[in-house]
């Protein structure tokens, strides 16, 4: 993929993460004590932290891809898209359900960390060229 084009890509995505973040943060704050987990109200609100921060990681992403895409650019990317997906879904899963859908929310905490030690090393990689 493009610089220019993954650069539009990660943008965009993250600002439809960032818009979702907004609109399930109010639904957080508004129904959180009427969801299945007595937990909600304290689970949601870190649902959504992460999500909103991750959102701006990835519009981050984007805005380096612009000045030159590397693997390890992409693979931040997709270790965010897939930490919002485990980390951040898990919890809303557990608050709706009340049942645990299992490991997903530390996998997906590890996919967080992952995606910031690759920006690292897309800034590292990025110096050397």
């Amino acid at each position: 993929m493009s610089p220019g084009r993954l650069s539009r890509a990660l943008v965009a995505g993250g600002a439809l993460v960032l818009a979702a973040g907004v609109a399930l943060g109010a639904v957080a704050s508004h129904a959180a004590g009427h969801f299945a987990n007595p937990e909600a109200p304290r689970l949601l609100p870190v649902a959504v932290l992460y999500q909103l921060v991750h959102g701006l990681g990835l519009v981050g992403a984007g805005l380096l891809a612009r000045a030159g895409a590397t693997r390890w650019l992409a693979l931040a990317a997709a270790s965010f898209a897939a930490g919002l997906v485990l980390f951040c879904g898990s919890l809303w899963f557990l608050a709706l359900t009340g049942h645990s859908p299992g490991p997903f929310a530390p996998v997906g905490g590890t996919a967080f960390m992952a995606g910031w030690i690759l920006v690292a090393i897309h800034a590292l990689a990025e110096g050397r060229r």
